[in-house]
């Protein structure tokens, strides 16, 4: 699971105005929970999605089932809860004050747009558009993690800067880097992009943002001393470098259990 610590903040605004109804209508529309109805069957369009957080995080949902259907065999999409103040899972409570998380038993990715919000107010982040769909993401990346095993053999083993919980996390990190790439390949039903391709000035600033959500940054910013041994993400030098590496390298450079704790 994953909470605020777990964000890499990316300052980007990709979106273009492509149709994505063909996906809507092939894939699951995502579910609301906690409230009494969902804008999402209104979304049809990229421009729907640049005005609307939950039609941003539909298409996203979308996009990347389309995405990891292809990277993995058997992929199964999971479900997404779209959370208006709050709501029970067997995870626990889900709300924007818990923050964004993958609960492994449902299969299920539960995320509060207003937590966006909370983000900029605690931050000083932008949390735009890009932001927005790197936290899912993420989340999607501990999806993909749970379905083919990796979590199930890299228990948890407690915290620390080598510890199985950070090495989740740094993947997952990289999954969303590898995603970031290659989303310019999911096309709509008129042979265009739903995202443009970021700038190098673009990722440079949104590698720089997601400084400020490293284990390391966070413990500085609530006045405590840096205490690695308590880490469960990763620093931020962490969080950036694996990033760029599922960016550079696809998910073949995602695998953060391969290496020692000193090139982590």
């Amino acid at each position: 699971m994953a909470g605020i610590g777990a964000i890499a903040v990316l300052l980007l605004n990709l979106f273009t105005g492509g149709d994505f109804s063909g996906l809507l209508g092939g894939g699951g529309v995502p579910g609301v929970a906690g409230g009494e109805g969902s804008e999402i069957a209104s979304c049809e369009t990229g421009a729907d999605a640049n005005r609307n957080d939950e039609c941003r995080l539909a298409a996203g949902s979308l996009v990347l089932d389309q995405y990891w259907a292809e990277q993995v065999e058997g992929y199964r999409q999971p479900q997404l809860i779209i959370v208006d103040q709050s709501t029970s899972s067997a995870c626990g409570t889900a709300s924007n004050a818990t923050g964004p998380f993958y609960c492994p038993p449902e299969e299920t990715v539960y995320i509060d747009p207003t937590f966006f919000g909370l983000l900029r107010e605690r931050f000083d982040a932008s949390a735009g558009e890009l932001a927005q769909l790197y936290v899912l993401a993420h989340e999607y990346g501990h999806h993909v993690q749970n379905i083919t095993g990796i979590t199930q053999q890299n228990p948890d083993n407690g915290t620390g800067p080598d510890s199985n919980g950070v090495r989740i996390e740094l993947q997952a990190d990289c999954f969303a880097g590898a995603w970031v790439a290659a989303m310019t390949e999911q096309l709509d039903q008129n042979g265009v992009p739903f995202f443009e391709t970021p700038t190098g000035t673009q990722i440079t600033d949104a590698l720089n943002a997601a400084a400020t959500v490293g284990d390391d940054h966070i413990q500085q910013e609530s006045g405590a001393p840096v205490n690695p041994e308590s880490w469960t993400h990763g620093s931020s030098e962490q969080r950036q470098r694996w990033f760029a590496a599922g960016y550079q390298g696809g998910v073949g450079a995602c695998d953060t259990f391969a290496v020692s704790g000193s090139a982590l």
